[in-house]
């Protein structure tokens, strides 16, 4: 089968280590106490229980809690990405009356969108879809669907994860800057910032991985990997 896979130009990329039973648990407890705050304080906004929250929060909130580090769970990322991808759907279930150019036209142009704005949250696709292919429910609502459900949703999901996380995770957290602050690297063994967007532009595509995180992890297996002679240049 691999054989066949191979032969089609599909590659199997060498598997990352997975966190431990503690940060998956914690994981999947956030996205539970995520969703259930998201629909508790949302029936308690005025005028607003036809629709309390869309489908896509729940992919939102796999990356804020599973995956809390990512660019793609930045809040800028999860607000933005979601308020513009709703935006885009909405004019696009507006001006264009047939679902099947409206549809793919409006996941295209949020993509598009939340590149240039640097927003990309992959949910958002979801929410660019939902408000051309969500009815006539969805439809009547109008702008009202960026404000509530879409804004609302994706705000309470974003503070509970920031409350969240700096809870559950701050001893980790502060454990890995203990780590890294007891890492002087030689400078030979150093990458300079503009070395680093160089490398970063030349790859042509999304990387799911800032800066800060990429050196971290850069001086961590630097030092897993040379610590004998790192010992001996410092």
């Amino acid at each position: 089968m691999k054989h066949i896979i191979k032969n089609l130009g599909i590659t199997f990329s060498y598997q990352l280590p997975l966190p431990g039973h503690r940060e998956k648990w914690i994981s999947g407890l956030g996205g539970a106490v995520g969703i259930a705050m998201t629909l508790w304080i949302s029936q308690l906004v005025p005028g607003h229980h036809a629709i309390l929250i869309v489908a896509s929060m729940g992919a939102s909130a796999v990356l804020l809690f599973a995956a809390p580090h990512s660019a793609f769970s930045t809040p800028w990322a999860v607000l933005g990405g979601h308020v513009i991808s709703a935006l885009i759907g909405i004019a696009c279930a507006w001006l264009v009356p047939n679902l099947f150019i409206a549809t793919p036209l409006a996941l295209g142009l949020a993509i598009v969108c939340m590149y240039y704005l640097h927003c990309i949250h992959p949910p958002g696709g979801a929410t660019a879809l939902i408000a051309v292919m969500g009815g006539p429910e969805i439809h009547a609502m109008g702008l009202d669907y960026i404000l509530f459900p879409i804004l609302v949703n994706a705000g309470i999901l974003v503070a509970v994860a920031m409350v969240f996380n700096q809870l559950l995770r701050a001893r980790q957290e502060a454990h890995v800057a203990d780590v890294e602050s007891h890492l002087h690297l030689p400078e030979k063994y150093l990458i300079r910032h503009s070395d680093l967007v160089y490398a970063l532009s030349e790859i042509q595509s999304y990387i799911d991985v800032s800066e800060e995180d990429l050196l971290r992890v850069y001086n961590l297996a630097t030092e897993h990997a040379h610590p004998g002679e790192m010992e001996r240049d410092k």
